[in-house]
């Protein structure tokens, strides 16, 4: 996704970036933020997080969500998170809500959208989830109602999301890197993990992942750009120092280098000008060691072109039936993952059927054709995505004129 889904959350991405947590150099790998009780320490996480601009409508009560996120899919509604018990968070428990940041899985079981930048939060500690968690637990319960999900189909289906999971989320918590300094590894933990910078400040595919050999090289939001900010000395922070970059969140201005504009403008005011020094510093030191066109940013490998284009057309043609896992429907729907036919050597039973469609056999309901509706091109891109995801190791060597050859005689598209 990418566009206004990620400008308002530019502020909960920078947002929550710097001041959420001090590097211990206890050597324990744990985390703190300032404040001498949870309650104290999540209020200054949710403020610099910025939790508030994403989940307040205009004109609505604090943190009782509605605000409209746009996304290419459709129009999302930040949720409710004040501590109302029917409309909010206030049945949750603290695993619901870890569950929530680290796992992307919301109280019901069921997998978040990614406009929840759960693949970031994936990396925040245990003790600031469950900080944060405290504060929210004492914001004023409002009764508000929100109706989450206005996408278009298939992505108004939660199991659409299983496909986006395994081609772009990695899950785990931040390890600090022993070659590297404490204020390294402090900026690396708040930019990479609560404060997701690369959310905003990375092009993104057709299908909201993000083009991880481009992290940090900037990105068109809402009609501003949010910079390039590898050490590009033209187009990034090469010029720059870390305590430019901390004077620039501080202030919103680096003498000499650049104002912050447009979305950033509020990350300054609602959150990074209130963030500890220490902390922005940190991060500074770790954004001018993102070489240019930096790829540093974790996770699974970019998936190719023709993977996301395939990934694409089963959740448009295929998912409704094989579901996005690709685990079927026992006894309706034959399963895709781990099966001897979608995985064999040789492709040509996966064509074959894509083509000309299966008749019921036992239990297992008939599959229409699609030989008059999908190209060669397409048949192969959704090939090589079954043969290759879910686990299925076969190689993803399925090529259009593989196809063409199994094609029905006057079924060509």
């Amino acid at each position: 996704m990418s566009g206004r889904v990620f400008s308002r959350l530019a502020a909960l991405a920078a947002a929550l970036l710097p001041a959420c947590i001090v590097w211990a150099q206890a050597g324990n790998g744990s985390f703190g933020a300032p404040g001498a009780t949870p309650v104290q320490r999540g209020e200054y996480l949710a403020r610099a997080g910025d939790c508030i601009s994403c989940h307040t409508a205009s004109n609505g009560a604090p943190f009782a969500g509605g605000y409209r996120i746009e996304t290419p899919f459709g129009p999302l509604y930040a949720p409710n998170i004040t501590a109302d018990n029917d409309t909010g968070i206030g049945r949750w428990s603290a695993d619901d809500f870890w569950r929530a940041l680290h796992h992307g899985v919301n109280r019901r079981g069921q997998d978040m959208y990614p406009a929840m930048p759960y693949d970031f939060y994936t990396r925040v500690s245990r003790q600031d989830s469950d900080d944060i968690f405290a504060w929210l637990r004492t914001v004023k319960p409002v009764a508000n109602k929100v109706d989450v999900n206005q996408l278009r189909f298939p992505f108004n289906q939660r199991w659409s999301m299983a496909v986006w999971r395994e081609l772009y989320f990695s899950e785990g918590v931040f390890k600090p890197d022993a070659a590297k300094s404490a204020q390294w590894n402090r900026g690396a933990y708040l930019v990479e993990g609560l404060g997701h910078c690369s959310a905003c400040h990375s092009p993104r595919n057709a299908l909201g992942g993000i083009e991880k050999d481009k992290a940090f090289t900037g990105a068109s939001i809402d009609g501003w750009f949010a910079l390039n900010l590898t050490s590009n000395l033209h187009t990034g922070l090469g010029a720059w120092s870390a305590q430019d970059i901390a004077t620039y969140l501080k202030t919103g201005a680096a003498p000499g280098r650049s104002t912050a504009l447009g979305p950033m403008a509020l990350v300054v005011k609602n959150s990074t000008s209130q963030m500890t020094d220490a902390d922005l510093l940190a991060m500074g030191t770790y954004l001018k060691d993102l070489p240019a066109n930096s790829s540093l940013r974790q996770g699974k490998p970019v998936p190719d072109a023709t993977r996301e284009q395939g990934a694409k057309l089963y959740l448009e043609y295929c998912a409704g039936c094989h579901q996005a896992s690709g685990r079927g429907m026992p006894n309706v729907f034959p399963p895709l993952a781990g099966n001897g036919a979608v995985v064999a050597p040789d492709p040509a039973n996966v064509l074959k059927v894509v083509l000309a469609g299966v008749p019921q056999q036992g239990k297992y309901v008939p599959m229409p054709p699609f030989a008059g509706i999908l190209s060669d091109e397409q048949v192969a891109q959704i090939a090589n995505y079954v043969r290759s995801s879910w686990g299925n190791a076969a190689s993803a060597d399925v090529t259009p004129a593989m196809v063409a050859r199994l094609r029905p005689a006057g079924a060509a598209r």
